[in-house]
């Protein structure tokens, strides 16, 4: 789901129909982790949002906010940066080139373009600071997952 509203009433209204359409339940957990999100520009982490809310919520744990988050980024609701899963993820290649992640079983494929890593940057990137790297992130389906997903269905 792409969208460009910014209105907290919008964006609860959208939250809670996307919810109901996919048969899961609105609730108040669910409900003040998402409005913790709709208060921020900001692209704060699980453990942000978590720190944000437990005062509110004090029986909540970070594990439920991290599945909470994972569920909204796959019903569309929010964007994950960075990998979907809660651990980092380190790479010993140095050299310059981008990865594909897949958003199903989470594996990180690295692959180069010259085109990708000598793109034209935008001012509007230059007025935020200096860049010193360009690595671009491409979230999707891998073939192995789309091939047993696919096998599944017959």
């Amino acid at each position: 789901m792409q969208r460009h509203e910014t209105d907290p009433e919008a964006l609860l209204e959208i939250f809670q129909r996307t919810l109901i359409q996919a048969g899961i339940k609105v609730t108040h957990q669910r409900l003040e982790i998402f409005k913790e999100l709709c208060k921020t520009t900001g692209h704060p982490d699980a453990e942000t949002v978590y720190k944000n809310i437990a005062p509110k919520l004090p029986t909540i744990s970070l594990d439920t906010v991290y599945r909470t988050l994972q569920l909204f980024a796959k019903l569309g609701l929010i964007d994950i940066f960075g990998t979907q899963y809660s651990r980092m993820r380190f790479d010993t290649n140095t050299k310059p080139h981008h990865h594909f992640i897949c958003t199903n079983c989470g594996t990180i494929y690295d692959f180069y373009s010259e085109e990708l890593s000598n793109l034209n940057i935008p001012d509007a990137v230059r007025k935020i600071g200096e860049i010193q790297k360009i690595q671009l992130e491409i979230k999707g389906i891998c073939h192995q997952c789309a091939n047993e997903a696919e096998s599944t269905k017959t």
